[in-house]
Parts: C-alpha cells; sequence; structure tokens
C-alpha cells in the first residue's frame, strides 16, 4: 500500500540478462579437453625404419649390404632433428601416437579458428547489448 490506499502492481514486461561476464570459451574448452582426452597417447614426430651398420668388425649382415633394420622416432627441439631408438614391441603404440599427435595439431588449428569465432561473437553481443 502507498499512502492514500493506492495500490502498486509491478509487471516486469521483459528480463533482459546480460552475460558479458560469462566466459565466452567455456563450452569451447570443455570441447577441447573431449577431443584431446581421446587422442592419447601423443607424440610429434616422425617413426621411420632404418638400415643401418652396426659398429662390429666383420659382421655378416653388414658386409652382406643388408645391414641392421631398426625404427626410430624422430623428434625436434630448438632446430635440432635428434633420434630415438624404438624396440620392435613398442612401434605400434609409437605409430599410434604419432598419428595422434597428427591429429592434435590440425585439432589446435581447428581450436584457433573455433576461438577467434567465439569472441568475435562475444564481442558483437556486447555490442548489440548497448
Amino acid at each position: 500500500m502507498l499512502g492514500g490506499g493506492l495500490t502498486c502492481i509491478c509487471v516486469m514486461w521483459h528480463i533482459y540478462i546480460v552475460t558479458h561476464d560469462a566466459d565466452p570459451l567455456a563450452e569451447l574448452k570443455i570441447w577441447f579437453a573431449a577431443q584431446v582426452e581421446a587422442l592419447w597417447p601423443v607424440a610429434l614426430g616422425s617413426l621411420s625404419l632404418r638400415r643401418s651398420p652396426c659398429i662390429r668388425e666383420h659382421c655378416s649382415a653388414c658386409a652382406s649390404g643388408e645391414k641392421h633394420v631398426s625404427y626410430v622416432l624422430y623428434v625436434r627441439s630448438g632446430g635440432t632433428r635428434s633420434g630415438v631408438y624404438v624396440p620392435d614391441e613398442l612401434v605400434p603404440q609409437i605409430r599410434a601416437a604419432v598419428t595422434n599427435g597428427r591429429k592434435l595439431q590440425a585439432l589446435l588449428a581447428e581450436t584457433g579458428v573455433r576461438t577467434l569465432k567465439a569472441l568475435k561473437d562475444a564481442r558483437s553481443a556486447r555490442g548489440s547489448q548497448r
């Protein structure tokens, strides 16, 4: 009741919620984490089969020209390329990890584009709220 016996009835015709404080990248972060989780194990580099001579004198394999076969994971760090020996029984796992590494690189590129779009959309939404 307002003075003189008048009753105040307030009717809200429109509720406008401003979400400019919400993180425009929150959904993208959840999506990205789910995508990355599916890419384990992961490795960057290349898996190569190499044929190289050994250090033993009079090795029949080396003498015949057949040489020794082994797998190597080649990686780059600080502009330097190095190789790490991969035992035969680990080759399938390392091959899958390298494949996943390439998928992760593509995912990062896609995420960059999605991040830019989400930020632009949030900026546009803020601008239209004014």
